[in-house]
């Protein structure tokens, strides 16, 4: 590899060559601040927080998009430097509402971090006009105010450049400017998938999802309901991040500890419905194969997907599986099974889910999604969500006792665990459909093919005597390729998984959010994916037809996978949809 030397404050740096001066300075241990940058996503140089001092150069450089040369000699902390970070982050203070202590991204937002690291005391410095408050709440999972916002247009970025959506940008010009949809329409009136990944990497409070927190402590206090709860493996794996734990932390024992404690009436996993997904989803794959169905069978547990393939691409929603996503699935065998079992009344039952998607928000207010005549899933909250509830319950989180889920539907495998990264429904589902085709036991459960965290991955498997040919995509960009691909004929396959979130669930629009340097300098959905993994080698059931709570299941009340029964409580139906 080509380097370049170039000294940074005095020392010699070595980079690789086609570096720039951002990168080169973090060889150096030195953390220049941004706003706007994200590597690979947003390199526009716009918000000039990292602006430095290169010798020669006429003016102060943007360190997140200025290559390095060699002998460049570059000064990140001089007075000049510090000054001009600090004025222009009082310009930027001074077009922002500043109410911080009733601002959800309070103690977590960027542009107050930096006030802190740049002793920015006086943010009435140029006070004047300022953009009016904008409140968009039009869309089932956000609500978007446009008053915090910093124009930074790393939104507009994962927006259009990741998940290849497009459905927000800038409006007007110069001081007007501000972020929003076409025509100035309200966000829930556009092909929004409701993904979330613009509210995951927005450095400010400027978009929030919609809590529903207040609502769920209601129905908790309300002694004529059952109040139950269901955890998404993803969420175990990022949660303690909002507790100062280290990023590819397990917290399963303390967060179902917490749920208990909050008052829920019983703590389920939602790893249970993951392999009950498993066994509806492998029966319709293997059924379909073997009974000329419609191929290739692409996944369904995504809500963000979903919605993205019925707005985009319409005439591929044959393809899709029936089956509801874990969640739903979960919400209505707690409404039937679990409802008799207990002597309950389904209307007496309050479902929540926690999970690390704001697209559960929209999945549980869909049509054909109450199949016991009531809402599957009344309330849907993400990671984020409850740890403001751990918080304003008065739990200490990180001394709470481990342990574990309620039965019975608390009980999943290994399979159901790794649900929460991309690749890992496929994999799951291939031990169980190899097994059932081939009647043997797997001599290896790791489809180390369908691992990691490439945006688009591919595989065949010989199973049976016929080549099963499957591809796994996550984030939306990466399935419009995929399926672009299959449309074409360029690539033919039986069996695609799709995540609507780039790595899978792990990072999904409902994570805990960490900040542009820790986006750009760890790998941390690869982190977060190790706990699942990790996870699923340590559970001594890792197949999910060896679920003993799911085969009881089938034996005392759904009869087999595709029953009549299990259609009814578990498959769904899906809408064709225009691009707006």
């Amino acid at each position: 590899m080509d380097t370049i030397k170039v000294k940074i404050n005095g020392i010699e740096v070595c980079a690789p060559k086609g570096s720039t001066i951002l990168e080169a300075a973090r060889l150096a241990h030195i953390e220049i601040p941004t706003l706007c940058f994200l590597k690979e996503i947003n390199e526009i140089g716009a918000c000039r927080i990292c602006v430095v001092e290169v010798k020669g150069a006429r003016s102060l450089v943007a360190s997140c998009v200025y290559p390095i040369s060699e002998g460049m000699e570059i000064k990140t902390n001089s007075p000049k430097v510090l000054d001009s970070r600090r004025k222009t982050l009082q310009l930027l203070l001074s077009n922002h509402e500043r109410k911080c202590l009733s601002c959800v991204r309070s103690g977590n937002c960027e542009l107050q971090q930096l006030a802190k690291e740049l002793g920015v005391e006086d943010e009435n410095y140029y006070d004047g006009e300022k953009t009016p408050s904008c409140i968009d709440d039009s869309a089932v999972h956000m609500i978007r105010d446009n008053s915090k916002c910093i124009l930074c247009r790393r939104c507009t970025a994962v927006c259009e450049k990741v998940q290849g959506i497009g459905v927000i940008g800038a409006n007007n010009r110069g001081f007007h400017t501000t972020i929003g949809s076409a025509f100035e329409m309200g966000l829930g009136e556009t092909s929004c998938v409701s993904c979330g990944q613009c509210i995951a990497v927005c450095p400010t409070g400027a978009l929030q999802e919609k809590s529903q927190v207040d609502e769920v402590l209601a129905a908790i206090a309300d002694p004529k309901k059952h109040v139950i709860v269901q955890t998404a493996p993803a969420v175990r794996a990022a949660l303690g991040e909002e507790f100062g734990y280290p990023i590819g932390t397990n917290v399963q024992g303390k967060m179902a500890a917490a749920l208990r404690r909050i008052g829920f009436d019983k703590v389920f996993d939602t790893n249970f419905s993951a392999d009950l997904t498993i066994m509806e989803e492998a029966h319709e794959f293997l059924d379909r194969v073997q009974n000329g169905g419609v191929l290739p069978l692409i996944t369904s547990c995504s809500p963000g997907w979903i919605k993205y393939c019925e707005h985009y691409f319409p005439d591929m929603t044959e393809n899709l599986s029936s089956c509801k996503s874990p969640q739903q699935m979960f919400g209505a065998i707690a409404k039937s099974y679990y409802a008799e079992k207990m002597g309950l009344k389904p209307e007496d039952i309050v479902s929540v889910s926690i999970m690390p998607c704001t697209a559960k928000k929209f999945e549980i207010q869909r049509p054909d999604e109450a199949a016991n005549g009531v809402p599957d899933v009344d309330y849907s909250l993400t990671t984020r969500e409850l740890a403001r509830m751990i918080r304003k319950v008065g739990l200490r989180f990180t001394t709470l006792p481990d342990e574990g889920f309620d039965s019975p539907l608390g009980l999943g495998t290994g399979a159901a665990v790794i649900f929460g990264t991309t690749g890992g429904v496929m994999e799951a589902a291939l031990r169980t459909a190899v097994e059932t085709l081939t009647g043997e036991e797997l001599a290896s459960l790791d489809f180390n093919d369908v691992r990691g965290m490439e945006g688009i991955k591919e595989a065949t498997y010989p199973v049976a005597g016929m080549e099963i040919k499957v591809a796994v995509a996550s984030g939306l960009g990466n399935a419009k390729k995929l399926l672009e691909m299959v449309k074409s004929g360029e690539r033919t396959y039986h069996f695609i998984e799709i995540m609507g979130c780039p790595g899978g669930c792990i990072n999904g629009g409902g994570q805990p959010q960490q900040p542009g340097y820790i986006r750009n300098t760890v790998d941390i959905r690869a982190l977060r994916a190790s706990v699942l993994y990790q996870s699923d080698k340590e559970n001594p059931i890792r197949k999910s037809h060896e679920n003993p709570a799911i085969k009881e299941l089938y034996e005392t009340y759904l009869g087999e996978p595709g029953s009549e029964k299990a259609h009814h409580l578990l498959h769904t139906s899906y809408v064709k949809r225009t691009i707006n």
